[in-house]
């Protein structure tokens, strides 16, 4: 059964694979998005190196001359995505979005060179100064006054698009705009587990903001009415400098080192400040209302992708991820069941996501919650080969739901599969 659903994933990978590159499923997603194909990148690389790293290559042909990789890169047309290029008018030589996402490309990018022999280094170190470039532009872009935490200014830049945390300060979001909306994704997907259309309203309300704001990122982040450090992308950003500095000596790039831990030590001590003793949970900040967000998510587990956590508040997230998985159908809900705003058929309101579940099983294996890392894994690929590659599934039931024939979910099995091997 394992081998046949190995087989299934890679065929998933392949039918994703317009040249070079990954869509993240047919129809629903016909570009390439920038966390989807880090992980698909470390899915390829379980069975072949070179079409790994060609996935990152072909994200990098979307990095501005600032060195932001944008969310999405629109390598060629489609008109089953809603908003395309002709929305986001970035003028950029290959047409892209204007946001970003959550980093994991560093992550990767150790992940690849880790198994790669020395035939692959030269491409290993021209994407090294890549997302070199990337982090440096999160640490001057998003974090101008080095407080340690990077901001995001639209809720795609999370990766998390309809978390209840961002009801409240989502909600000083106009909902005007002035581009005709024409939802695609309705049409692929029930809209019972989608973002609303007020949502949608919000969403692109922002992206005429920047849009208008020539996406200088000096003006946008002065201007944005949704300023937020998210738990995610802050966690994974210091997860991929920690990778980008263990990658620096074996690849001539030690120089770089110091750099990156100022960085490391800039995130670190924000990270760490995100922590909320109430909840004994790792929270987002509002950074307009100088506020947590007082949700639990998935989300905040990532910390222990890094060495932040101390002790106490690992045997925290210990405790509670146990509780939880004792009542949930597998892995953990994008937002935890009781908490304000959980629907656990709406897309990041409540469904479990492999590639979160990856992320967290990761986390606890480095603070040597090995058990809890193994279950996790086990029960991802057990429900992967129930009910298939579905984009996401329901927290109760293990329902797959979204989009199907997902290409992060057929890596995710990949890694979790090889990792249990």
């Amino acid at each position: 059964m394992t081998t046949d659903l190995t087989s299934q994933a890679k065929a998933i990978l392949a039918a994703n694979d317009r040249g070079g590159y990954t869509v993240p499923t047919h129809g629903l997603y016909p570009f390439q998005w920038n966390w989807d194909s880090a992980f698909v990148a470390m899915g390829f690389a379980t069975y072949d190196i070179d079409r790994a790293l060609s996935e990152l290559e072909h994200l990098a042909r979307g990095q501005w001359a600032d060195g932001m990789i944008p969310h999405i890169i629109f390598h060629a047309p489609s008109d089953t995505y809603f908003p395309g290029p002709e929305i986001w008018g970035t003028r950029h030589r290959v047409p892209t979005s204007g946001i970003t996402q959550p980093p994991v490309f560093a992550i990767a990018l150790k992940f690849i060179a880790d198994r790669a022999d020395p035939s692959f280094a030269p491409r290993i170190r021209a994407l090294f100064a890549v997302v070199d470039a990337y982090h440096r532009w999160f640490a001057k872009a998003r974090d101008p006054h080095g407080a340690g935490l990077v901001a995001t200014l639209h809720n795609w830049e999370t990766g998390r698009d309809n978390s209840p945390e961002w009801d409240i300060p989502f909600a000083r979001v106009p909902q005007t705009t002035t581009t005709v909306i024409r939802r695609r994704d309705t049409g692929h997907v029930d809209a019972s587990m989608r973002p609303t259309d007020a949502d949608y309203r919000r969403y692109i309300h922002l992206v005429d903001l920047y849009r208008d704001l020539g996406w200088s990122p000096a003006a946008m982040f002065a201007a944005a009415p949704f300023r937020i450090a998210d738990i995610g992308t802050n966690a994974i950003l210091l997860a991929a400098e920690e990778a980008l500095l263990a990658l620096a000596p074996d690849h001539g790039l030690a120089g770089s080192g110091d750099a990156i831990r100022t960085r490391i030590t800039r995130l670190s001590q924000g990270l760490a400040a995100l922590w909320n003793a109430d909840k004994a949970w790792f929270l987002s900040r509002d950074l307009i209302a100088g506020e947590a967000i007082p949700v639990r998510t998935s989300a905040g587990l990532l910390p222990l992708l890094t060495g932040v956590p101390n002790a106490a508040r690992v045997g925290h997230l210990q405790a509670e991820v146990a509780a939880h998985l004792a009542s949930a159908a597998f892995g953990i809900a994008s937002t935890l069941p009781g908490e304000s705003g959980f629907e656990p058929k709406r897309y990041w309101r409540g469904p479990v996501w492999a590639v979160m579940n990856w992320m967290i099983a990761e986390g606890l294996a480095r603070h040597r919650c090995t058990g809890l890392a193994e279950r996790i894994r086990k029960d991802t690929v057990a429900a992967i080969g129930r009910q298939g590659f579905g984009e996401y599934f329901d927290p109760l039931t293990g329902e797959s739901l979204g989009g199907e024939a997902f290409s992060w979910t057929a890596a995710t099995y990949l890694l979790m599969s090889e990792a249990l091997a």
